[in-house]
């Protein structure tokens, strides 16, 4: 029953991990990815979808997307949809494709993309916390109720605590990784 406390806990600090590299990949570093477009939904018949269920989205260059909706009808609203996102990129409607040229990063925006990586670390930090404490709370009530002794709480909050600094460090090392990755020119 307790095992099962500090099991949940592993797994929604895994969770978190797995959100964080998602959020990181939207961080453009200069090349293009498909991904960088996961977060931008556009209105498909009256309900928001993610760009990537609504056309099919390439990288046929380093430095380019090409976005083909299923329906044509869809490229306005694609477009619309880019421009107002924070990527700050400009897309060219040809008819019947979208391209998004990726300009060159400049010192100044990757200092900018530097601030956002250190952010979604900090926030991948505070929810992998709050999960720790989460799993200590629930810990402390089971040796309230009389279900655990307190050398077994006592144990169990240590492996906890071991679980949160070894995924604190694994965020450390994403977000110095993606930061690498950004002051690279």
């Amino acid at each position: 029953m307790l095992e099962d406390v500090v099991t949940s806990t592993q797994e929604r600090m895994e969770k978190a991990i797995g959100a964080l590299k998602r959020d990181l990949t939207t961080v453009r570093a200069g090349r293009a990815t498909p991904s960088m477009l996961d977060k931008i939904t556009v209105e498909y018949y009256g309900s928001q979808m993610p760009i990537n269920q609504v056309a099919s989205v390439t990288s046929p260059e380093p430095r380019q997307l090409v976005i083909a909706p299923w329906e044509k009808n869809m490229l306005g609203e694609i477009e619309k949809a880019i421009q107002k996102s924070d990527l700050g990129l400009n897309p060219s409607n040809d008819g019947s494709v979208i391209r998004l040229i990726i300009p060159q990063l400049t010192e100044q925006r990757r200092q900018e993309l530097v601030k956002v990586v250190r952010k979604m670390a900090e926030e991948a930090r505070v929810a992998i916390r709050n999960v720790r404490r989460d799993g200590n709370d629930d810990l402390k009530k089971a040796e309230k109720a009389g279900d655990a002794s307190e050398d077994e709480v006592r144990r169990l909050t240590e492996k906890i605590q071991g679980l949160t600094d070894r995924f604190v460090g694994e965020v450390d090392k994403l977000a110095q990784a993606k930061e690498k990755d950004l002051t690279e020119v």
